[in-house]
């Protein structure tokens, strides 16, 4: 009998297949991984910690660069636990706001995953298509919000401001186009021998599996469960909206990807519905310790300026409890528990990052497969170290 030998190899932190600082420690027996390891934490910024020196409102900056490439998704579930904590009734129209700008969120994450997910397993093509289109995204934010990548558009209690005619104007036009461009992806991917091939039967996980290993978003979805916090919870008024769950059925790489495709398409839908439907009304909740005053008063009315300053120094106090709030991010459930204690400052804030639980799921899903295997199905999972390293 042959005693096999192995070999240990690093991946990562700095392989850019890797989507991050990730590092794999990998033993191979040959070119087949016997063994994976996942080592996290490289990218560490404290974000959980610093927000106990923070005011309620200047967290939300802050959870823009948890999942970087999907910024709003984060906003809106960070201010969903405070308004929750504080009290707080959110207009109608801020809603719908919300929903817009989360699900193209939403679209952006998505662009960066298939862009870069094709680039790993060699096409080349789709990232220049997929960002092509995301910029015309970050357009979007920039007209509302003034920032691209990372919005910072929310605010506790509403949004920052009312829309544009110019937003509304490049919002249509994108609902428009985009599904044009989805047909480019399918055209270049979805029957490509070489990418059916690389992607049908790898990284296959069951839906029991993943409950279990606590996936959620596209990876729960592509073994067969149809979970999704905006239909199971629904939060900023996702109850209005049709739209449909899409599932797989053989839990790979493969039906990840189209899980991810009809997402786009879901999301659009969504987005059309919103802007159609607008409601009338204001954008921020009625409470003076939470909305700014009009600029005009600051500067014509000593009390509105005094308030001002009280409200960006001070800020709202939360009454001591927790909560606890959760949204469908980009790639998948991720939840804020807050704590107040009474004082202007949340005394607790712990993430539930949906990308953590992916990348604990690495070691099952890369043992008996190839090495290059391993680079498609961490694309498939579509981990961001911002979130996890939080």
């Amino acid at each position: 009998m042959t005693e096999s030998k192995t070999i240990t190899l690093n991946m990562g932190p700095h392989h850019p297949a890797t989507h991050g600082v990730l590092r794999l420690i990998v033993e191979l027996d040959g070119e087949t991984i016997v063994k994976a390891t996942p080592h996290i934490g490289y990218l560490h910024r404290g974000i959980e910690k610093i927000a106990e020196s923070k005011l309620f409102q200047q967290v939300i900056p802050l959870t823009d660069r948890l999942d970087y490439s999907a910024a709003s998704a984060n906003n809106i579930g960070y201010c969903i636990a405070a308004e929750k904590l504080l009290g707080l009734e959110v207009p109608k129209r801020a809603q719908y706001l919300r929903v817009i700008m989360a699900e193209f969120a939403r679209i952006m994450g998505h662009h960066l995953w298939i862009g870069t997910h094709a680039l790993d397993i060699g096409a080349m093509t789709v990232i220049f298509y997929a960002f092509r289109d995301r910029e015309m995204i970050m357009d979007i934010n920039e007209e509302i919000a003034g920032y691209r990548l990372t919005p910072t558009f929310f605010r506790i209690g509403g949004v920052a401001q009312d829309t544009t005619s110019e937003f509304i104007k490049k919002v249509r036009a994108f609902v428009k186009w985009f599904p044009k461009a989805m047909e480019g992806y399918h055209t270049l991917l979805t029957k490509n021998k070489i990418w059916t091939t690389r992607t049908m039967n790898i990284g296959k996980i069951s839906a029991e599996e993943a409950v279990n290993y606590g996936l959620t978003g596209p990876s729960l979805r592509g073994s067969g469960v149809a979970y999704d916090v905006r239909k199971a919870f629904p939060y900023s008024s996702y109850e209005d909206f049709d739209f449909q769950i899409p599932v797989g059925e053989n839990g790979d790489v493969y039906d990840r990807y189209l899980v991810r495709m009809e997402e786009f398409k879901q999301s659009i839908n969504i987005i059309s519905q919103a802007i159609e439907n607008l409601p009338e009304g204001p954008v921020q909740t009625d409470s003076p310790w939470i909305t700014n005053p009009r600029t005009v008063d600051v500067q014509n009315d000593i009390s509105a300026l005094i308030r001002r300053f009280m409200m960006h120094t001070k800020g709202p106090a939360a009454p001591k409890g927790e909560v606890y709030a959760a949204v469908e991010g980009a790639k998948g459930e991720l939840g804020f528990y807050l704590v107040g204690d009474g004082t202007e400052h949340p005394y607790r804030l712990k993430i539930r990052s949906s990308c953590f639980y992916l990348a604990s799921a690495l070691p099952r899903l890369l043992v008996g497969h190839m090495v290059a295997d391993a680079i498609a199905i961490i694309g498939s999972l579509d981990v961001v170290l911002g979130e996890i390293d939080r």
